[in-house]
């Protein structure tokens, strides 16, 4: 029997296994490094190197070897990262490497391994108490240091012996990791960094000593002890971090700054620099430390009334040592390199990817849809890799590596554009100019019937896909089916990122994604749209963006109209049959932030500001008092051991439609994160979803069930 589509797309972590991610490449653009599991369906992540001479790939650590336990033995820590990264594989899941990329280091069931890429050996276990987290050695590759028991210890790679240069100092003391709100709302993941020469790092410091205890226990196993987290909820205090400067003999220096929030560091050739916001996120600072003293001297600076958006890959230097950083001028979100901006109006950068002595690599969109890749440098603004798709990439010593998804093709492809002065005519050389990283991810079987368009007097990017066998003339229910909220889009042109809708139309709707005001993409007016109200925006957008195209489409029927989401998506997928039953039918709302008092302070407070200062955007963001105005059947979907949007969002929801003699159906997940990457978990949760919506759908006026 051929499995459904449902359990091939759980099995494969969304059809992402085998597929190559987490590139490196070294300085001089001759080696790629980059993880890729053995096949479409095998969870466990191996490190490979490409060799651009003679294009030959090469495993380097494969964890089926390396380690023979059938299942990993991960510390809490490194099980808390992988939640806030939505880590869902297994194995060699992150490596850092030294400066010319000769050697690896990386962490494998919390255990340290250390690799030679040129001697070609198999990867050497380092002896070390155990409960590894984040090793990443020097520049130099003389040192590894790594984290574990929340200190800070450093490995001799030569003498082969390891000292502790930073210990807890109290029970809620860690050095070295990043604290919630950075790994889970800023992408900052990491807590320390080398200098250049290698002789020193700079460490935070984390203290959860003020941060409230939240309390998450397994009621399907009643005898284990509730997991304590350290929530920092809006309005609550977060943990402090503060930052000092080790030396490799154990010597501190502080680093002092005034705001609440470490949002990045950046130590290179051109100096130390620390990226800092304070609690009301209008600004962002990027500071110079002087690393023999500590003190900070303000270098950038970007203010905005509403909030500042951090963006990865800025700060930057480049190599002749100008500043590269981004500003919001004209609506757009623009590229500034020496204090000046050097992309046009209208090209809405969304990050930098590299900076390749003085050629900055950046993504950016001139439509919502794509992201594409371009080059700035001393020959001014250069389109690498601008068709119409989603495109990341590297850029290193002139060689270029490209990953590209697009509504053509399932997957993504990987590319190596080699430098041009390495090219077949060089006889060392033996490769093609271009090469493709292979994928063994598998094919999913299934292709979005989709149109891509902008709907409404916002030209709201929408996304319309309908059954296969659907003709002209045939009456369809309608599934909306939106993230709508900030950070994430769901209208982009990559065939991946509509399977599951494709999915959902195949069972008999017209399925239809919005992103709204809020999402990324459509400049920072457009993002900033939901400042002190996240529900009248998107949920109105939703409703304009379907009657608009319902005059288009006049076989959608919009007296059945369901909707369905995931976290942000369940929040509003629980707010359109709260707030307008008149248009929605039956929802399905999967682990929903319910009230926003009980999010975190870093996202929250950024678009509703702290709760003692403005109450009122809380109560009318909240689904809570809401609760007696349900008409229309809801299904609330909860992972019961989820740490980001704790359960109690769901169950306070609940309690408030029981007491309002509000009908609901409630499916608790045992044991399931914000992830929910089981098998059989993510397939039936998908077929008990279709059932739902087409028992609460089948009914004159979308009344049934």
């Amino acid at each position: 029997m051929t499995d459904s589509f449902p359990r091939r797309q759980a099995r494969t972590r969304r059809f992402t296994l085998g597929a190559p991610r987490g590139v490196t490449l070294s300085p001089d653009g001759d080696r790629v490094v980059f993880l890729r599991s053995r096949g479409g369906t095998d969870p466990v992540t191996c490190l490979w190197t490409l060799d651009l001479a003679t294009g030959e790939e090469r495993l380097v650590a494969d964890p089926h070897a390396l380690d023979a336990s059938a299942e990993e033995d991960l510390p809490p820590e490194e099980k808390a990262r992988r939640e806030r990264s939505r880590e869902q594989a297994g194995g060699v899941v992150g490596y850092a490497t030294d400066r010319p990329v000769t050697m690896a280091a990386f962490a494998l069931s919390g255990q340290l391994y250390l690799t030679d890429f040129a001697a070609g050996l198999t990867p050497r276990l380092i002896e070390t108490p155990g409960g590894v987290i984040d090793p990443r050695p020097d520049p130099h590759g003389r040192y590894v240091a790594y984290v574990s028991g929340g200190a800070l210890h450093v490995h001799d790679v030569a003498a082969r012996t390891t000292s502790t240069i930073a210990e807890p100092d109290g029970p809620q003391v860690t050095y070295g990791l990043a604290d919630f709100a950075a790994a889970e709302e800023m992408g900052r993941m990491r807590g320390y960094w080398w200098s250049p020469d290698g002789d020193a790092l700079l460490v935070a410091r984390v203290d959860e000593s003020p941060v409230r205890r939240w309390h998450i226990a397994d009621p399907a196993n009643p005898d284990r002890v509730p997991a304590v987290v350290a929530y920092p909820a809006a309005g609550t205090p977060n943990a402090r971090v503060t930052a000092e400067i080790i030396t490799l003999d154990g010597t501190s220096t502080p680093v002092t700054w005034d705001d609440e929030y470490l949002a990045d560091v950046v130590w290179d050739d051109r100096g130390l620099l620390v990226v800092t916001e304070p609690r009301d996120q209008k600004a962002l600072r990027v500071l110079r430390v002087d690393p023999a003293t500590g003190t900070t001297t303000p270098v950038d600076e970007r203010t905005d009334p509403v909030w500042v958006d951090i963006v990865p890959g800025v700060p930057a230097h480049t190599a002749s040592g100008a500043l590269v950083t981004v500003a919001d001028v004209d609506d757009t979100r623009r590229l500034v390199v020496d204090g000046e901006t050097v992309t046009p109006a209208g090209l809405q950068v969304r990050d930098v990817a590299d900076v390749d002595g003085d050629t900055v690599l950046f993504r950016a969109s001139e439509e919502a849809a794509s992201v594409g890749l371009w080059t700035w440098g001393p020959d001014g603004l250069t389109p690498v890799a601008t068709e119409r798709g989603i495109h990341s990439g590297r850029l290193r010593g002139g060689t270029l590596v490209v990953a590209r998804q697009d509504l053509d093709t399932d997957g993504s492809t990987t590319t190596v554009r080699r430098a041009p002065d390495a090219g077949p005519d060089d006889a060392a050389n033996l490769a093609p100019a271009e090469l493709t990283i292979a994928s063994f991810a598998d094919l999913p079987g299934l292709e979005p019937r989709v149109t891509l368009l902008e709907a409404g007097p916002r030209a709201l990017p929408t996304a319309l896909l309908l059954p296969s066998w659907y003709e002209p003339g045939t009456k369809l229910p309608v599934l909306m089916d939106p993230y709508g909220g900030p950070h994430a889009q769901r209208v982009v042109a990559a065939r991946g990122a509509h399977l599951t809708s494709q999915w959902f139309a195949e069972q008999g709707f017209a399925v239809v994604v919005v992103d709204g005001r809020g999402t990324p993409g459509r400049g920072p007016s457009f993002e900033r749209a939901v400042h002190g109200d996240l529900a009248s925006p998107v949920l109105d957008d939703q409703v304009d963006a379907l009657y608009a195209l319902a005059e288009h489409h006049p076989d959608l029927d919009l007296t059945r109209v369901g909707i369905r989401g995931w976290s942000f998506g369940g929040y509003l997928a629980a707010l359109a049959v709260l707030r307008r039953p008149d248009v929605f039918h039956a929802a399905v709302a999967g682990a929903p932030v319910t009230d926003w008092a009980l999010y975190d302070t870093h996202y929250t407070e950024r678009y509703l500001g702290h709760p003692d200062e403005d109450p009122e955007a809380y109560r009318r963001s909240s689904l809570i008092e809401d609760a007696a105005k349900l008409t229309r059947p809801l299904m609330l979907v909860h992972g019961l051991a989820d740490d980001n949007v704790v359960a109690a969002h769901t169950l306070r929801l609940s309690s408030a439609l029981l007491a309002a003699g509000r009908p609901h159906s409630v499916l608790p997940l045992s044991g399931v994160t914000h992830m929910t990457p089981q098998e059989v978990v993510a397939e039936n949760l998908l077929l008990l979803q279709v059932q739902f919506l087409k028992d609460a759908l089948s009914g004159p006026g979308g009344d049934g069930g």
